[in-house]
């Protein structure tokens, strides 16, 4: 193996291992609003002089927590944790792969619609992982708030979506998920690699950026990653617990959004995935670069 392969080769490897570790500070940081924002979102319009079961985010919020204590924030924490490694482990990874195919050589400095194009890569990547675990997650918010419970947790959740109706149900909703992760993906990552490049004095480098800088510039990207996604975030939820004779496909269900919410239903918490975007995305890039700077320290460059 070539010097220009294998340093390629760690490159890909560091990137792997330090997006995972960003993946994990991600979902601890992120999961109580990303709790909130899914019930807000699956919520069934009011029929019949019926009131609507949570008034807003702050509302929803509070209740989930004097209903099902703190914890409730946390249900369907299991399929997401489980997954967030290898998901943003290969996120990072097709990232770094996007970046590598358009230089020409191994430090040139990408255009932003470069980054943005090696972005939309990472959220192809890792669409693999990110429905089946999406599917999973989805449901076992939904269902905290039911009646009738379905699965005891997610390894149950997953056995039984197979065993009614195998692979195709676990990664039921792949081409909203697809809609929605490919331009956030390229949003996210451009946006991030632009705060970074404004915020490095002249003549400095960005890999000497302070701990609070790389917090708000990972921040400010996990927040325009969802300016992009919200909508078709909406509408894959709503998709993903919905029973399978509810919608016929996408269309489907973005026509009834829009029918009985208007455009308006398309961003359904909204308010609470700003609210969880900053300081998850602030955790996973810090954890992302913290390990980068680890794992040069511990193996260095090829």
């Amino acid at each position: 193996m070539s010097a220009d392969n294998g340093g390629h080769l760690l490159a890909y490897v560091k990137h792997f291992v330090s997006g995972g570790m960003g993946g994990v500070c991600l979902t601890l940081a992120g999961q109580p609003m990303d709790t909130v924002k899914v019930n807000l979102q699956i919520q069934a319009r009011p029929v019949g002089g019926q009131k609507l079961l949570y008034n807003s985010t702050v509302d929803c919020f509070r209740k989930i927590v004097s209903q099902q204590g703190l914890w409730g924030l946390y249900k369907g924490m299991g399929a997401p944790l489980a997954g967030i490694t290898p998901i943003m482990a290969i996120t990072f990874f097709g990232f770094s792969l996007g970046k590598k195919l358009q230089q020409k050589q191994p430090h040139d400095v990408l255009r932003p619609h470069q980054v943005f194009s090696a972005g939309m890569l990472a959220g192809l990547c890792a669409a693999i992982i990110v429905v089946p675990a999406e599917r999973i997650k989805c449901l076992l918010q939904a269902q905290a708030n039911s009646k009738v419970k379905r699965f005891s947790g997610p390894v149950d959740c997953a056995r039984e979506l197979f065993r009614k109706q195998g692979i195709q149900s676990l990664y039921r909703g792949t081409v909203l998920t697809l809609l929605r992760d490919i331009p956030a993906s390229g949003m996210y990552f451009m946006s991030y690699e632009w705060m970074k490049d404004k915020m490095t004095p002249h003549g400095g480098s960005v890999s000497d950026l302070s701990a609070a800088r790389i917090l708000l510039a990972g921040g400010v990207a996990g927040m325009c990653n969802w300016v992009v996604a919200i909508p078709m975030d909406v509408l894959k939820s709503r998709f993903q617990t919905a029973s399978e004779s509810r919608y016929r496909g996408a269309l489907d269900v973005f026509r009834e959004v829009l029918r009985d919410e208007g455009p308006r239903g398309l961003y359904k918490g909204f308010t609470a995935a700003m609210l969880r975007a900053f300081p998850a995305n602030a955790a996973c890039f810090l954890g992302f670069e913290a390990s980068m700077k680890f794992l040069h320290w511990l193996i260095p460059d090829v």
